[in-house]
Formats: structure tokens, C-alpha cells, sequence
């Protein structure tokens, strides 16, 4: 065991946990098509192995030293431009590296008896794992283009996820003249929206690579933008471009409309893996790059992303109440709990970005078991109009108490995971990194504090129309199926790490902290 744990210190085991799945993916591709159970069971089996991996890397974690990249290796890999592959974690990289890898295994386990028409366990296992490798691989990366390179891989998996297998009902779009069906519309908005986004970040790695003494190594830039080597317009630009390239994956208002869209469309994994990971590569690349290679502009740019974050967070609220679709309301949602996550941010101090970590983690637990919900009742009932759904604890007693227990952890109930990153938030707008303009911050603060008063009420409301009431008729003496052990299996571990980490938030402030005072302290010198 010693000399397995030894030979994982020199990023053997980071490499497992990110190239396991799509090696696997690879090896489904050669099972015929009519073995379905060995497709899911192999699917199954590398996804566990996988997660257990990532168990043995946070056992290996030194959390006294979270505040340095650990377990990690670099090699040579494109010599004439000095790029190498570089990889590692830390405090801050080591949970959403965890939230991916146990995500993906419950994502998988509820597809056994949900995949989506047309059924094609082939196509959807594999693609799933291919999507496992590009979110493993963008939280360890050390090396720009590395990063890049698995920051884009989660494009087409997902493109394709909600191109075949999304919502086949049709709609009519402004300036097309015929109509088009949702998942076709859905997925190319999301691949062009974030093609955009990735083209823009990738001039300022470019030009990251080009001041930067001609290297891609994410430590050494940061080393290099602490001393201050990046200043002036150079520095304004680079930070202006990798800002659209990240706030259009958080998704930021206004570079958000794809995201509603996507969610709506897309198969109920594909949601919860867009929700639960996707959204967080865009705050972590923030947090990563952006911030500690540039800080000066950081600071320029803080009550700017304030102000943005704060208009997102009402925007978000003000935009679920005016849905009818359950599914598009969660998904409005995810553009206000991510304002709090981005207004954590802003505020450049170590209680904000806490917040924006542990924010980033429970919106990953929470929405994407709200996903997973609304998807297994619009598979029962066959419509997510809550017009014609009430009266579900009665139908679905199982399903609607989950749904209530969730709602609750959405609005930020004090005692489940979704309070902590809302509350430090608002706390971290308060009183921001001294310099910053505190009227713009406690304006935001404010902003978002009326924010959580409009997400309980949206949230209530569903509940109201979705859980409560009587049950509508075309629904009495409905065989209708209550959530069956494979949704209770993915469920029931969401459910209890959103009380777990409620009661006790250490279990990510452990890992975090003391990275994120590193960063502070070097960056901002505070």
C-alpha cells in the first residue's frame, strides 16, 4: 500500500483520475452495440474507480501545505513553444476535482434505466466519460494550454449530448424563417457562445505566453504577475479577454442567455453535469488565472464584475418567477447563485472567495439534484408545465419530498450546504480588499441580499404549484411511478453531503482556506 501511495505522489494519480475515463470511453467504442449492460457496467465500474482515485489524491493531500500545488508532475510535451504537461492541485483545485469525479459516477448510475430516445447506451456512456476527462483535467492543469485544451474538450461532448438526445419539440427563433427544433437551436447557441468565449481567452494566454518570458506555466505566471510584470494596457486587455472567455462559461449577465436554453434542451444528465461542473470552470478560471496572474486589474475590475453579479442575481430571481417551465426555472437559477459565487469573487478577500468556493460546490450538489428531480417528473407526467403539475406529494411522495428538502437548500436554509456561500458572500461584499470602492460593493451587497429573499419566493412558489395542492385530473388513476432505486441511489448521496456540508462546512473550508489566504496575501496583499 506504501509503495502504491509513493509511486501516486508523482502525479501518476492525477493522471488516472483524469485519462481513466476517456481511455475507458475508448474501450466502449469496441463493445457491440447489443451488449448494453456491459457498456453501463463497464461505464459504471471506471467511473468508480476513477472516483476512488480521486479519494486516494485527497487522502495523499497535505491540507497543512493546501496553500502549495501537490502530487503533480511536469513534463516535456510541445517543446518549440515551451508548453509542457504540467499538472497538480491544491486547496482550492482539490474539491471541484472531488464534486467531478462523484457527480459523474451518479450521473452514470441514473442513466442504468434513464437514458433518453433515441437509446443509445453506446453513444451517451462514452460521451459522458470523454466529458469526465475535460472537467478532471481543466482542475488539475498548471500549463495555459493544457488548460485550454481540456477547458474546450467539455465542449462537444456536451454539444453532442444535447444535439441528439435533447428536446425534440420545435420553436420558432427571431430572424429564422423557419422553425427549428429546441435541442438543434439549444446546441449550437451553447457551442458558439462558448467557441466565442474560448477564442477571447485564448489571445490572452497568447498574450500571457509573450510578456511572460515565453512560458505557459500557470505557477511561474503567477510569480511573474505578483512581482508585478504585467501592467499598463497590455495587462488591462489581457484581463479584458480572458474575462469574456470565463464570464461566458460562469455564465455572467449578460453573456448568460445560452445557458437556459442548453438546460432546457438538453437530456436530464446533460443538465446535471452542465450545472454541477461545467458552470464552475469559468469561477474556477477566475480564481486560478485570472486574479493571482493579474491582480492590478483584478482590482480595477472588481466593481465592475460587482455590479454585473449583482444584476444577475436579481435578473436570475425576477426571471424564474416568470416561467412556466420547471426545468427552465432551475435553470434561471443557476444564473443567480452564480452571481453570488462571482460577487464572492469581486470582493478580493479571503472570507468573498471562501464563499465563492463553497458556493461553487453546493450549487454543484443542490442545483444538480434539482436537475435530476425535474428530469425523472417530466419523464412521469411528460410535460414540465408547472400549470398542469400540482398535488405532487400526493402522486409522488418520494420525488416531492426530495424536491421540497432541495428547494429548501436552494433558497440558502441555514443548516444545509447552500447558506454558506450566499451569507460569506454577502459578508465578503461588505467589506471588500481595502482600495475597492465600498459604496459599489455594499450597493451589490444589498443587491444581493434582496436576492435571496426573491429566490425563496420563487422557490416557494414552485413548490406551491409543483408539490402542494390537489392533484390535477387528467392525472387521477394515472399509473404513475414514484423514483425508483437507480434515481435513489444518484439522489440519496446529494442529500446527505448537502446536510454534511451545512452543519459542517470544514469539510471544504479545510481545503480551501488556507489556499485562498495564500492567494490574498501574494496577490492583494491582504
Amino acid at each position: 500500500m506504501t509503495n502504491i501511495l509513493e509511486t501516486f505522489s508523482n502525479g501518476l494519480g492525477i493522471s488516472l483520475v483524469v485519462f481513466l475515463p476517456l481511455v475507458s470511453a475508448i474501450f466502449i467504442l469496441f463493445i457491440p452495440k447489443t451488449q448494453e449492460f456491459l457498456i453501463k457496467i463497464t461505464t459504471l465500474g471506471a467511473s468508480v474507480v476513477t472516483f476512488l482515485l480521486s479519494l486516494i489524491v485527497a487522502y495523499q493531500f497535505d491540507y497543512d501545505k493546501a496553500h502549495t500545488f501537490q502530487l503533480g508532475n511536469k513534463l516535456s510535451w510541445i517543446e518549440s513553444i515551451n508548453s509542457n504537461y504540467e499538472i497538480g492541485i491544491d486547496g482550492i483545485s482539490l474539491p471541484l476535482l472531488l464534486l467531478s469525479t462523484f457527480i459523474s459516477v451518479l450521473a452514470i448510475i441514473y442513466s442504468f434505466e434513464h437514458l433518453p430516445e433515441p437509446v443509445n447506451p453506446k453513444g451517451m456512456m462514452s460521451l459522458i466519460l470523454v466529458l469526465e476527462t475535460g472537467m478532471n483535467g481543466t482542475f488539475v492543469a498548471l500549463d495555459l494550454i493544457l488548460f485550454f485544451v481540456f477547458f474546450e474538450l467539455v465542449l462537444l461532448p456536451m454539444y453532442f449530448m444535447i444535439g441528439i438526445w435533447g428536446d425534440r419539440t420545435v420553436r420558432s427563433v427571431a430572424g429564422l424563417k423557419n422553425e427549428i427544433e429546441t435541442r438543434l437551436y439549444a446546441s449550437i447557441k451553447f457551442f458558439v457562445f462558448t467557441l466565442f468565449g474560448s477564442a477571447f481567452m485564448l489571445l490572452g494566454f497568447l498574450g500571457l505566453y509573450f510578456r511572460g518570458n515565453k512560458t505557459f506555466s500557470i505557477p511561474e505566471l503567477i510569480e511573474l504577475g505578483t512581482s508585478g510584470a504585467f501592467t499598463g494596457t497590455f495587462a488591462t486587455l489581457v484581463f479584458a479577454v480572458l474575462f469574456l472567455g470565463f464570464a461566458v462559461k460562469v455564465p455572467m449577465w449578460p453573456l448568460h442567455t445560452w445557458l437556459p436554453d442548453a438546460h432546457t434542451a438538453a437530456p436530464t444528465v446533460g443538465s446535471v453535469l452542465l450545472a454541477a461542473i461545467l458552470l464552475k470552470l469559468g469561477s474556477y478560471g477566475f480564481v486560478r488565472i485570472a486574479l493571482p496572474i493579474l491582480p492590478e486589474q483584478a482590482k480595477a475590475w472588481a466593481p465592475a464584475i460587482a455590479i454585473l453579479s449583482a444584476i444577475g442575481i436579481i435578473y436570475g430571481s425576477l426571471a424564474c418567477l416568470a416561467q412556466t417551465d420547471l426545468k427552465r426555472l432551475i435553470a434561471f437559477s443557476s444564473v443567480g447563485h452564480m452571481g453570488f459565487v462571482m460577487l464572492g469573487i469581486s470582493s478580493l478577500t479571503s472570507i468573498g472567495i471562501n464563499a465563492a468556493m463553497i458556493g461553487m460546490v453546493a450549487h454543484g450538489i443542490i442545483t444538480g439534484l434539482l436537475f435530476f428531480i425535474s428530469g425523472s417528473m417530466a419523464h412521469t407526467y411528460h410535460t414540465r408545465d408547472m400549470g398542469r403539475l400540482g398535488g405532487n406529494m400526493k402522486l409522488l411522495p418520494k420525488t416531492g419530498a426530495l424536491l421540497g428538502f432541495t428547494a429548501m437548500a436552494s433558497l440558502g436554509l441555514p443548516g444545509l450546504a447552500g447558506f454558506w456561500g450566499e451569507f460569506m458572500a454577502l459578508l465578503g461584499a461588505y467589506n471588500p480588499l481595502s482600495g475597492l470602492n465600498i459604496t459599489v460593493f455594499r450597493t451589490s451587497m444589498v443587491a444581493g441580499a434582496i436576492g435571496t429573499v426573491l429566490t425563496a419566493g420563487y422557490l416557494l412558489w414552485m413548490l406551491q404549484r409543483v408539490n402542494l395542492g390537489e392533484p390535477k385530473e387528467e392525472w387521477i388513476g394515472q399509473d404513475l411511478h414514484d423514483a425508483d432505486n437507480y434515481e435513489l441511489a444518484a439522489w440519496i448521496p446529494l442529500v446527505i453531503l448537502t446536510v454534511l456540508i451545512g452543519v459542517f462546512p470544514k469539510l471544504i473550508f479545510g481545503s480551501t482556506n488556507d489556499a485562498v489566504i495564500n492567494l490574498v496575501t501574494k496577490a492583494f496583499g491582504g
